[in-house]
């Protein structure tokens, strides 16, 4: 089932969700993220038999730079106990189209309003085979510092991760894992005692090859650092 054209745009080119993204200033990562993301156009997947499904890939700036907010699930879920994820879920009709999930997800598990989110693009869909999902990652930027309300049954913490860590420092491992009798390439990254692996893994990784070539064309980001694809 696509999604595409389906409302995840306003009028006049704004994505919908909240405040307009912030325009574009030399020598500000920030603002470099957003206008790389801005003018990319995201691979979409059609496959038949997955289910719909969406994630908010939360920014902020502080005095440090910009962040990435994941979230530690608990123990108490039924599946992807103790994992670290992006705020996010299943599609249902009343949301709309898949942005609408996306925010709503984000309200239900960490208490993020869909008004404080200003949106600046997303990046490919990605397929699970495990779950037979298609994910369509959303960026978008948010408050700092912001009133966060954690779902108790389902989110134990939040993680925030240093996109300068993130884009300059190690590089994600990889380990080959045997999925219905074929060979999966499954990734990992690793932060302060976290372990990010799986599908967020695969999605932050994209994320990473998606920014961090063009940030360090634009002098945004040392030259030294993980490889990075560019624009896809």
């Amino acid at each position: 089932m696509s999604r595409e054209g389906t409302g995840e745009h306003e009028a006049g080119g704004r994505l919908r969700g909240g405040a307009e993204p912030a325009r574009s200033v030399p020598g500000n990562l920030k603002d470099g993220i957003t206008e790389i993301l801005r003018q990319r156009t995201a691979r979409q997947a059609d496959r038949p038999g997955f289910r719909q499904a969406a994630v908010l890939l939360p920014l902020y700036q502080n005095e440090s730079g910009p962040h990435l907010v994941l979230t530690k699930r608990t123990d108490l879920v039924p599946t992807h106990k103790g994992e670290i994820s992006f705020p996010g879920g299943g599609y249902e009709e009343s949301d709309g189209d898949l942005l609408g999930t996306a925010l709503r997800e984000a309200r239900e598990e960490i208490g993020l309003q869909p008004e404080d989110v200003g949106i600046v693009g997303r990046l490919d869909d990605t397929a699970t085979v495990t779950s037979r999902h298609v994910v369509r990652p959303f960026v978008g930027f948010v408050p700092s510092p912001y009133p966060y309300r954690l779902e108790p049954f389902e989110i134990e913490r939040l993680i925030h991760l240093p996109i300068a860590a993130l884009l300059c420092g190690a590089p994600f491992r990889e380990e080959v894992w045997e999925r219905e009798g074929r060979p999966v390439t499954v990734f990992f990254y690793e932060y302060d005692g976290d372990t990010v692996w799986g599908l967020t893994a695969r999605i932050l990784k994209q994320f990473v090859e998606v920014v961090g070539t063009p940030l360090r064309e634009r002098g945004l980001l040392p030259l030294e650092g993980p490889p990075g694809k560019g624009d896809q």
